[in-house]
C-alpha cells in the first residue's frame, strides 16, 4: 500500500481545481464536517483471484487510487453461495418488439436528462457517507415519485411502487417496481445505476457528472418515456438506483443478497454506468463489456436493432460495477458504457481505471471536473442513445401487455 505521504501528495494531484485552502489540504484536520466516515474502520475486501483481507477504509482509499477493483462484502461475505445459480438463464429471445420499442423511444428527449444532471451534480458530494449524498438520494427519490405522479396513467400507476433499500450508512438504494400482468413467475427485469459520486479523496468535491450521474438520469428518462407511452409490461420491470457502488459495490451486493435469500427469479440485469463521453476525433459507440458477463446477453442485438451507433466489445475487469454484484450472486447481468473508437484503432474504456491505461477514456471521474461543462465531449446525445437501450431492454425482456 502507498504510504500515508504518498495518499496526500495523491490529493493533491486529483484536485483538478482550485477550491479553497480548508478542502484543498484535509489531510491535517481531525475531522471533516458532513462525513460519517471512520477511516479506520475495519473492512473485509475481496480482489479478484485473492482471499479476502481486512483493511482499514484508508487502506481501502489508497487501494482504489492505485485502480485495483474489488467487492467491499463485509456486509455480504455469503453472497453467491446459494444453491440457485442453477437457474441462470443461458440464452434470450431474438429481440422483435420494433413495433412497440420504436414509438416509445420516440418519447425520448435530452431535456429531462440535462436538466435533471444540472442539479444532481450540483450537491457537493454523493459519496454515501455524506450529508450531501443523503440529501441527493432524497433528491432523486423525490424526481422518482414526481415523475410517476406526471406522466404515469391511473391503471398503470396502480402497478407502480418505488421503495427505499435501507442501509446502515444512511444513503439508501432506490427500487421502482412496475409490476407485470404474468400470474408465473417467468423472472423479473432489472435496469440499474449507480448514484453516489467519489472524489479520489473521498472528502473532497465530486459532483460526478459522469461517473454515474450520466447513467443515473439515463435510466431515469428511459423510465420516464416508458410511462408516457402507458406501457404495461407482462414481466416485472425493476429500476435500481443503487447506493455506495464506490465503497466496493456495497449497496447493489446488499440488494442481490436480498433477492437471492427470498430465491427471486431475476431474468436479467443490466448495468448503465458512465453514458456521456465521447472523445474528439473519435467514433462514437456503445461500449458492451464482455468479462464478468454473461455471453449470449441480448444488449448486442438491441444496439444493433435500435441505436444510431454500433456497439464494440470490450473488458472492464473485475467487480468495476454493480453488474457484478448480481452475476456473483448468480444472476444474468450485462453493462454498457460511453465508449469511443480512436481512429488508430485503440479502444477506450471509459471507467474505473487508471487514466493512463487508456488513451480516449475520460481523466476527470472521481475529481472536482467531472462536470457537464468541463468540455463538449460531454454529449446528451450519446446518453440518450444508453436511454434507446434502456427501453429496449425493458420491452423486449419485459414483454407488453397488450390487452391493458
Amino acid at each position: 500500500m502507498k504510504s500515508f505521504a504518498a495518499l496526500l501528495a495523491l490529493v493533491h494531484l486529483v484536485a483538478a481545481t482550485p477550491i479553497t485552502h480548508n478542502e484543498q489540504v484535509p489531510l491535517n484536520q481531525a475531522t471533516y464536517p458532513g462525513f460519517d466516515l471512520d477511516l479506520n474502520a475495519r473492512r473485509l475486501v475481496q480482489m479478484e483471484g485473492q482471499a479476502p483481507v481486512w483493511m482499514t477504509e484508508l487502506e481501502k482509499i489508497q487501494a482504489k487510487a492505485q485502480g485495483l477493483k474489488f467487492f467491499d462484502i463485509t456486509e455480504a461475505q455469503d453472497l453467491g453461495s446459494s444453491t440457485r445459480l442453477v437457474l441462470k438463464q443461458d440464452t434470450f429471445p431474438i429481440p422483435n418488439a420494433t413495433e412497440t420499442v420504436r414509438p416509445i423511444l420516440k418519447k425520448l428527449s435530452v431535456k429531462g436528462p440535462r436538466e435533471n444532471l444540472e442539479k444532481f451534480s450540483s450537491f457537493r458530494t454523493r459519496h454515501y457517507r455524506s450529508d450531501t449524498g443523503k440529501e441527493s438520494q432524497k433528491w432523486l427519490l423525490t424526481k422518482i415519485f414526481e415523475i410517476t405522479s406526471e406522466y404515469a396513467s391511473e391503471s398503470l400507476r396502480d402497478n407502480i411502487r418505488t421503495t427505499e433499500f435501507t442501509h446502515s450508512w444512511g444513503q439508501n438504494s432506490i427500487i421502482t417496481r412496475i409490476k407485470g400482468s404474468s400470474s408465473t413467475d417467468d423472472g423479473v427485469v432489472v435496469i440499474g445505476a449507480h448514484q453516489d459520486s467519489t472524489n479520489m479523496w473521498p472528502f473532497l468535491p465530486a459532483p460526478g457528472a459522469d461517473d454515474d450521474g450520466s447513467g443515473t438520469v439515463t435510466i431515469l428518462e428511459s423510465y420516464r418515456s416508458l410511462l408516457a407511452a402507458d406501457f404495461h409490461p407482462v414481466r416485472t420491470i425493476e429500476f435500481h438506483w443503487y447506493s455506495a457502488e464506490e465503497g466496493g459495490l456495497l449497496g447493489s451486493q446488499a440488494v442481490a443478497k436480498d433477492y437471492a435469500q427470498r430465491s427471486v427469479n431475476i431474468l436479467a440485469m443490466s448495468q448503465f454506468d458512465m453514458t456521456a463521453w465521447v472523445k474528439k476525433g473519435t467514433r462514437e459507440e456503445v461500449g458492451i463489456i464482455t468479462d464478468f458477463t454473461d455471453e449470449g446477453h441480448v444488449t448486442n442485438a438491441l444496439v444493433d436493432l435500435y441505436l444510431d451507433i454500433p456497439y464494440v466489445e470490450t473488458k472492464c475487469g473485475y467487480a468495476c460495477s454493480d453488474h457484478a454484484s448480481w452475476g456473483k450472486a448468480g444472476y444474468p447481468s450485462s453493462f454498457t458504457i460511453g465508449q469511443s473508437k480512436s481512429p488508430f484503432g485503440v479502444y477506450s474504456l471509459n471507467f474505473h481505471i487508471p487514466e493512463s491505461s487508456f488513451e480516449n477514456s475520460n481523466k476527470n471521474i472521481h475529481s472536482t471536473n467531472d462536470r457537464i461543462d468541463i468540455s463538449d465531449e460531454f454529449s446528451f446525445d450519446h446518453m440518450l442513445e444508453f436511454s434507446k437501450l434502456a427501453v429496449a431492454f425493458a420491452v423486449e425482456l419485459g414483454g407488453y401487455d397488450s390487452s391493458k
